[in-house]
């Protein structure tokens, strides 16, 4: 196997680099944490949703800014570097792994128990960790063939969506929506936080950077389009799923919109939900693999992770190295199927990467600037107000987590003198 060093293919364009965006952001969220915010805010968790999908609107415009002047790999991670300070970068990039490792196991795990309802032959586990080899070798041979099959992946998942949509609405209650907000303010606020996370995949785009075309124009414009998207979706679903069932029943399950589909009169909705919650969770899982190969890959280059890393392949053009690591943590995360404390201090880590991001696109010259700095500062005080409403534990996992991160790389700086 040959091997060498050289800069990422700019093989994706904007309709790949939206569908990355998409299957990065149209997941769990939809399927299932859209449930759990009922159960916070009652139905004003539709309010929630709008408020995060603003706060995430200002992240993604300062990322689009970012990604138009940095488009390399990295995302975040680089502008971090390059704007503010090298810990600061470190910083982002950290966060970034193990928000996004954490996350991988949790959608693979949430594939395996939902293709288990559609093909009972296996164990849920089987399919986890099946999916996860076959994404690590449909990324280790090339960008393009990862992308044209993210693009498969996301259509299916979006028909589903619409067609659960345009069935739905018209057995929509109103008496669902009364009482409107029984938990107050409170409820919407604790409910935007958890209801960010939806929506901060399209950070994957910028994390691509080095792979797309013309990415100076086409990375901002697939950041907006996804974000776009992404609310018009996630609004219109849960006006739905309120209308048919109401807060309470989405609450008392994991898999709300299963528990719609069984109260709409269409033609095998049940099944097309299952099936596109497996492919959003597919389609999530993809992208993590790109994602964090990529940061990986960016980190090396800086000796802030190991130097095998930054090693691309020549032939298929990869991070193959940081593909395979992958994999192999998501791997494992699946076979230990309880990592509640990683995934709790992830929640704290992306809104500190996003945190990052904010303060670097304030940080730009002004010629440099696509969008008023009021966009910024406007994400960096809702990242930092949402970061502190959750728990104090959360938090403190959060900075531990960063500090183990920050010791990791000095050590590696001090082995590389």
């Amino acid at each position: 196997m040959t091997i060498n060093s050289n800069k990422l293919s700019r093989s994706l364009d904007l309709k790949d680099a939206v569908a990355i965006g998409l299957g990065a952001v149209i997941g769990a969220g939809i399927f299932v944490v859209t449930g759990v915010a009922a159960g916070i805010a009652g139905p004003a968790f539709i309010v929630s949703l709008i408020i995060a999908g603003i706060v995430a609107s200002f992240n993604a415009l300062s990322s689009a800014q970012l990604a138009a002047v940095y488009p390399q790999a990295g995302g975040t991670y680089e502008y971090g570097y390059r704007l503010l300070h090298p810990l600061l970068g470190f910083s982002a990039g950290w966060m970034f792994l193990i928000s996004k490792l954490a996350a991988a196991g949790v959608v693979a795990i949430g594939f395996g128990s939902y293709l288990f309802q559609l093909l009972p032959l296996s164990s849920a586990g089987f399919y986890s960790i099946t999916a996860i080899i076959l994404l690590v070798i449909a990324n280790y041979f090339g960008i393009k063939k990862a992308g044209a099959i993210n693009l498969i992946i996301i259509s299916i998942t979006i028909l589903s969506l619409l067609y659960f949509i345009i069935n739905g609405a018209s057995q929509i209650q109103k008496e669902n929506f009364a009482p409107f907000s029984p938990f107050g303010l409170n409820g919407i606020a604790e409910a935007s936080a958890l209801l960010f996370f939806a929506f901060t995949g399209y950070a994957r785009i910028a994390t691509l950077a080095e792979e797309v075309h013309n990415p100076e124009v086409t990375i901002p414009r697939a950041i907006i389009i996804t974000i776009i998207t992404a609310i018009i979706l996630y609004v219109a679903v849960s006006i739905v799923a309120v209308g048919v069932i109401g807060t309470e029943a989405m609450a008392s399950t994991t898999s709300p919109l299963q528990r719609v589909g069984e109260n709409i009169s269409a033609p095998g909705i049940e099944f097309i939900i299952v099936m596109g919650a497996s492919t959003a969770m597919l389609g999530v899982l993809l992208s993590q693999v790109l994602g964090i190969s990529r940061m990986m890959l960016a980190m090396s280059r800086r000796q802030d992770l190991p130097a095998f890393l930054k090693v691309i392949h020549q032939q298929y053009n990869v991070p193959h190295s940081g593909i395979l690591l992958t994999g192999s943590i998501v791997v494992i995360l699946v076979l230990v199927g309880s990592f509640q404390f990683i995934l709790n201090a992830a929640a704290f880590s992306i809104l500190l990467y996003y945190t990052i991001t904010n303060l670097a696109a304030l940080k730009q010259p002004q010629h440099e600037k696509l969008v008023h700095s009021i966009i910024p500062a406007l994400g960096l005080i809702g990242c930092i107000a949402m970061a502190f409403s959750l728990p104090i534990k959360v938090i403190i996992s959060g900075f531990a987590i960063l500090l183990l991160g920050i010791l990791l790389r000095f050590l590696i700086k001090w082995i590389n003198q």
